[in-house]
């Protein structure tokens, strides 16, 4: 694990239209989403951690136990990821971290394994995504060098992406497969714990 801090930025602001409510306040197997996200952060190596919140978000602050984790508002969630992605990259300018590792908050299924092996390889230049087997996901690393052109670029729902694509020379394959998956909570499980 590298010297330098790098920053987890947990991503939990949209409504959640398609799955019936804001899928920070899921409760998956005990606990809301947004709580496994920051702890597999915070596990993951990450410090601070941000949690930007937007729809829901008194409720969410009310409901969930995030410990240190600093919690920002997007007033723009609306708009969709891009704002709160260019919100949590703004909430960690100030902290230190050479790096953020991007974590959304619907994908319980990465691990602080995943998020650590990101960590290790963070420097202010690094770019970095996990891979699974021949498709590259989440979670994603960005170095501090991109923030301002990865904000530029991130509007509506999209975040890095685009960013990555046109630096895609310089971006590190991270595998993940054999601990992680990044496959998103799209509609309500058939039962719920």
């Amino acid at each position: 694990m590298p010297v330098e801090r790098v920053g987890g930025l947990v991503l939990a602001a949209g409504a959640g239209r398609r799955y019936g409510g804001p899928k920070a306040l899921v409760r998956l197997d005990g606990r809301l989403l947004v709580e496994r996200a920051v702890q597999v952060a915070r596990d993951g190596g990450c410090e601070p951690v941000v949690a930007v919140l937007g729809a829901a978000a008194p409720a969410i602050r009310a409901r969930a136990e995030l410990g240190d984790a600093v919690t920002v508002q997007n007033p723009e969630w609306e708009t969709g990821m891009g704002s709160s992605l260019r919100a949590g990259l703004t909430a960690l300018r100030d902290s230190g971290a050479v790096a953020a590792v991007i974590l959304l908050v619907d994908m319980p299924g990465i691990t602080a394994e995943a998020v650590r092996r990101l960590v290790e390889i963070a420097t202010p230049d690094a770019l970095g995504m996990a891979g699974y087997g021949t498709r590259r996901g989440h979670p994603v690393l960005l170095g501090r060098s991109h923030w301002s052109g990865v904000a530029d670029l991130a509007v509506g729902d999209v975040g890095a992406r685009p960013y990555l694509r046109r630096h895609q020379a310089r971006l590190s394959v991270v595998p993940c497969d054999d601990v992680a998956d990044d496959a998103d909570l799209d509609v309500p499980p058939a039962t719920v714990p």
